[in-house]
This record gives structure tokens, sequence and C-alpha cells, in this order.
């Protein structure tokens, strides 16, 4: 099987992300991957060295595209900085929803081998601080954003894990909670 010249690390990590999003990570190796790829599962070690550098990658796009979603978010918001951050709270779910198991695998992720590159997380952090200092006051903004990611993905994990069982709107119930947490500060 000829080597296709289209086939690059970044055709990879997408095609992997893909195939995760599809089947689970529990599923994902590197001979299936090669397969939809049209190719042979060693080449695929040219590009990303092994299954656990296949996964960091992975993990790498997923928070990439995590920052620009919420910038994104950001941008488009209109009003004061309690919007801007519900906004990109709501974001937060909306993508961590849409793509329940690469967000799992890069944020829930204890292999510091696997862990995206921290400058990526901290451009997860950065704008979102920028803002709740704005509400909370720099000296309680360290506190304030760590309350207001763990809401976030403390709300996302318990969601995409079936956890949110006692009825009602889970959107609606989001939005109250993000609303409360924003008007305590």
């Amino acid at each position: 099987m000829p080597y296709p010249s289209q086939v690059n690390r970044e055709v990879i990590v997408a095609q992997a992300w893909q195939l995760i999003e599809a089947e689970g990570v529990g599923n994902l190796s590197l001979s299936k991957l090669a397969e939809q790829l049209g190719i042979k599962a060693p080449s695929l070690y040219r590009h990303v060295g092994n299954k656990a550098g296949l996964l960091q990658a992975v993990n790498l796009y997923t928070s990439q595209t995590l920052v620009t979603q919420l910038n994104q978010s950001a941008a488009q918001a209109n009003g004061d900085a309690k919007v801007q951050i519900a906004a990109i709270m709501r974001s937060y779910r909306a993508f961590a929803l849409a793509h329940p198991h690469t967000y799992v695998l890069a944020f829930t992720n204890t292999e510091e081998a696997l862990r995206p590159d921290e400058d990526v997380l901290e451009q997860l952090a950065l704008p979102l601080q920028e803002l709740i200092t704005a509400v909370s006051g720099p000296e309680k903004s360290l506190a304030a954003l760590r309350g207001a990611m763990a809401l976030v993905h403390g709300f996302v994990m318990l969601e995409l894990h079936g956890q949110l069982r006692r009825g009602g709107d889970l959107g609606v119930d989001f939005e109250t909670a993000v609303h409360a947490y924003l008007n305590g500060w």
C-alpha cells in the first residue's frame, strides 16, 4: 500500500479524534486508525511515535479547539464581564457535551505524558481569569477562577456520566448555577 502524501500529523490527529468520539478511546488502535487513513500502521510512527504520543496530540488538539471556541464565545458576547463569563461557561459545557470522549480524555487524564501542553492549558484559564478579576477583584480572582472551573467541569462530568438524575432541565439548571455563582461575587 503506497504512503499517501496527504497523510500528515494533522490529518492523523484529526482522524484519531473522530475515531475516539465515534467509538471511545478504549476502541482506538493504531491499526484501525491506519486502515481508516488507507496506510499501514508502521507509517503512523513517523508522525506520532506511539499510541501515547497520539493520545497526547489528540489531547492538545482538544484543548486548542476548546480554547478557540471559548475565545469566540467571549468575543461574541455583548455585555459586562458577568455576561461574558456566562457565555464562556455555556460554551465550555456545549463543547464537552458535543465531544464527550475527547473532553474526558483530555481533562481527566492523570498521566503527565498525555497531558496537553501547559501553555494551552494556561490559554484556557487566563481570559476567564481576566473577566473574573473584573467581577471578584484581583485578590480573589484565583479562588473565583478555580470555583468557576470547578462548577463548569464538575457539572459537565456529572452530566456526561448520567449522575444528575433528579429530573428537570439540565440546561436551565446549569444556567441557574452559573448565575448564582456569578451573583455571589
